[in-house]
């Protein structure tokens, strides 16, 4: 075994455990008896970027060579459990503060952040801070003209729906998302509507729809 990090921003402690041929392009990563594997590395092909819409900070779609960080394949069925995931995450905070990188993909939320913006919410996270709900999960428009959050079912295996709302901007909307999703991340999915309290000491209703896998928010003025 191969030692290889001990990362002071994320707290994160991991090593190589199996390094195969160099011209397959890929690692095995252990961290807490879990192990991740990393593909794309040279001499093989990079990877292709995904194409999120999301961009967290970002002005733009980033470009250059890509690599990828994912659960093991004995990790398939575990990959929604929050210990595989903050040992996946300080993993990759700690790859994201290689030289040359410049943004990381998250793709449960399916967005773009910089490199460095990840390693602070993940570090913070890992060292008993807030779930960073603006990192792990985004909030996109979909075609009906709602917003609904994304990556939240990871955690979960619910998403938030907010209904068209003039009167409830974007700005508002990611307030009363965060709150909510810093609540929802730490008790059972919801089964039954509830009522919740926002930033502004606002009533919040949350109703399960679409048999459980989604919560509409409605906010009460």
């Amino acid at each position: 075994m191969l030692a290889l990090g001990n990362d002071a921003a994320s707290g994160s402690r991991f090593a190589c455990s199996h390094l195969p041929n160099p011209s397959e392009g890929w690692i095995e990563l252990l961290a807490s008896g879990l192990t991740f594997d990393c593909h794309g590395l040279p001499p093989a092909a990079p990877l292709v970027l995904p194409t999120h819409a999301a961009l967290m900070g970002l002005e733009a779609q980033p470009k250059g060579e890509g690599i990828a960080l994912g659960p093991g394949p004995h990790l398939a069925e575990a990959v929604g459990m929050l210990p595989v995931i903050k040992q996946l995450a300080g993993i990759g905070a700690a790859i994201a503060g290689l030289p040359g990188a410049e943004a990381v993909a998250w793709n449960p939320a399916r967005c773009w952040m910089p490199a460095n913006y990840f390693r602070k919410v993940i570090g913070n996270w890992l060292a008993g801070g807030p779930f960073p709900a603006l990192g792990l999960t985004s909030l996109q428009r979909e075609s009906d003209g709602s917003m609904q959050s994304v990556g939240l079912a990871l955690f979960t295996g619910q998403e938030l729906v907010f209904a068209p709302d003039r009167a409830l901007g974007p700005a508002d909307i990611a307030r009363v998302a965060v709150r909510l999703i810093h609540a929802l991340i730490e008790v059972e999915p919801l089964t039954a509507p509830h009522e919740f309290t926002g930033p502004d000491g606002e009533p919040i209703d949350v109703v399960p729809i679409r048999d459980g896998r989604q919560l509409r928010v409605s906010v009460r003025r």
